[in-house]
């Protein structure tokens, strides 16, 4: 039996290598800010707050189009929208040099933040290339792009220390200009694009593709995606100036140091893919959200001094995590966040085959404005409050309220579906697990019956004719 031709390796491998690697330009666009908007904050001189939000701007624009983006991709082909998307912004990138206020920046901004969106084109792009068994595993090696943000992360302060910020940012534009050509000429329209036109068919419109959303579950996902990627993108932003501002490091440093969150969170979320397509995308989120929640406490604990009374007399200490220690917590956070958001993305083709563009699109848009909201709200607290690992505290009570609301969710879904299982249980799929066996062994009494029919009636036939 031939594999059919959308499903052969060479041309679905291929259409993977090219959307990932322009994602990874893509998104080294999108956080350009986190390194270039520390320049810029000792140039404009503006505040903590404001460098928040100059940060999160482009994220803004990013999220807030993916859904528009993913409807465009499954109507228009994931082809040719990639490569418009990719020349806007390498347009947007030419125009920063010539900003010379703090509004120009926000307003130039917003255009480099559809290099966000696309991530919703990617994903209709590269799911219509890979059967429903494979999906989690391309769509886990498809988000290795995110690594974008770690090459500017680690590129970005050599590009600095080399040339004037506009400059660098001539330097973005350029090669997002050149990839947005090559991907043009190289890639092919996916197999559902090439379909629905040589068939004539109309593609669906716009009120049957946003028809799920009308789904509470598409919104849990969003909720968690929040989590698991507004706060990966919300640090990939942060962290530069948060090591600069608590270990007073150079610039070059602090961007080394971010990319060694951003990098590996990028890396392990094709292990994420593979592990949710092995063992299932909610045990994934359950284990990530979890061993996220220990490791934002560890984070969030500031350097303090403390005095016991002791029976001599005072004793002091001191505990103080060293950069060391910081960066590795990170490091192991960054790996379950990219459990996470690989788990999150197995759900969608899954459950939604035929409205990737529309769940895709929303799911991302709402984790996206995770990472707006978040460096705003870190720049505020840091402001209000002054305490460097105010960013840390706030994502631990994300992190708190995602994994109640989830467990929570899905106990009472499955109480739902399945009232026969009265007890609960910490792992809701050994609730579906043995609903699912009950409800085979039904099926399989009724189709011996069925059969012990069938039997019956042949024989009476039989002896009818005799």
């Amino acid at each position: 039996m031939s594999t059919p031709a959308e499903f052969r390796p060479a041309a679905s491998y291929r259409a993977l290598t090219l959307a990932t690697f322009a994602m990874a330009i893509c998104f080294a666009v999108w956080v350009i800010f986190s390194i270039v908007g520390v320049k810029l904050q000792t140039e404009l001189k503006f505040s903590q707050t404001a460098f928040g939000l100059l940060v999160a701007t482009p994220i803004l624009t990013g999220s807030i189009s993916r859904l528009a983006l993913g409807i465009w991709s499954e109507l228009y082909g994931g082809k040719i929208v990639y490569s418009l998307l990719m020349l806007i912004v390498a347009g947007c990138a030419f125009l920063l040099p010539f900003a010379s206020t703090y509004g120009m920046l926000i307003a130039i901004g917003l255009g480099l933040g559809l290099a966000g969106g696309s991530f919703s084109v990617g994903v209709v792009y590269v799911s219509a290339w890979f059967p429903k068994e494979k999906q989690g595993t391309a769509l886990g090696l498809f988000g290795m792009g995110n690594a974008g943000a770690a090459l500017t992360s680690f590129f970005a302060p050599m590009l600095l220390a080399a040339m004037d910020w506009r400059h660098a940012a001539n330097v973005y534009g350029t090669v997002m200009l050149i990839t947005a050509v090559l991907f043009f000429l190289l890639a092919q329209e996916d197999p559902l694009t090439r379909a629905r036109r040589a068939s004539g068919a109309k593609p669906a419109g716009l009120a049957e593709r946003i028809a799920p959303l009308k789904n509470i579950q598409v919104w849990r996902f969003s909720t968690y995606y929040f989590l698991v990627f507004g706060g990966f993108i919300a640090l990939t932003s942060w962290l530069p100036r948060y090591y600069m501002g608590v270990y007073h490091v150079e610039l070059a440093t602090a961007g080394m140091l971010a990319a060694s969150f951003t990098f590996p969170t990028a890396a392990f979320r094709a292990v994420g893919g593979m592990l949710a397509d092995r063992y299932g995308a909610r045990r994934m989120m359950y284990i990530s959200f979890s061993a996220s929640l220990l490791c934002l406490f560890l984070l969030s604990y500031p350097a303090t001094h403390y005095v016991i009374e002791g029976i001599r007399g005072p004793i002091p200490f001191t505990i103080a995590p060293s950069m060391a220690e910081r960066a590795g917590v990170l490091f192991v956070l960054g790996f379950f966040m990219a459990l996470g958001m690989a788990a999150v993305f197995k759900h969608i083709p899954t459950y939604y085959p035929q409205h990737v563009g529309a769940v895709g699109g929303v799911v991302g848009m709402i984790g996206g404005l995770g990472g707006f909201v978040l460096p705003i709200a870190f720049g505020f607290m840091n402001d209000a409050i002054g305490i460097w690992s105010s960013c840390f505290m706030l994502l631990f009570a994300v992190a708190g309220v995602s994994l109640l609301w989830m467990h929570f969710s899905v106990l009472a879904l499955n109480r739902k579906l399945h009232p026969e299982l009265k007890t609960e249980t910490d792992l809701p799929e050994l609730m579906q697990a043995v609903a699912a066996a009950e409800q085979a062994r039904i099926a399989a009494d009724a189709a011996a019956q069925a059969a012990a029919a069938a039997a019956a009636a042949a024989r009476k036939a039989s002896a009818r004719k005799r």
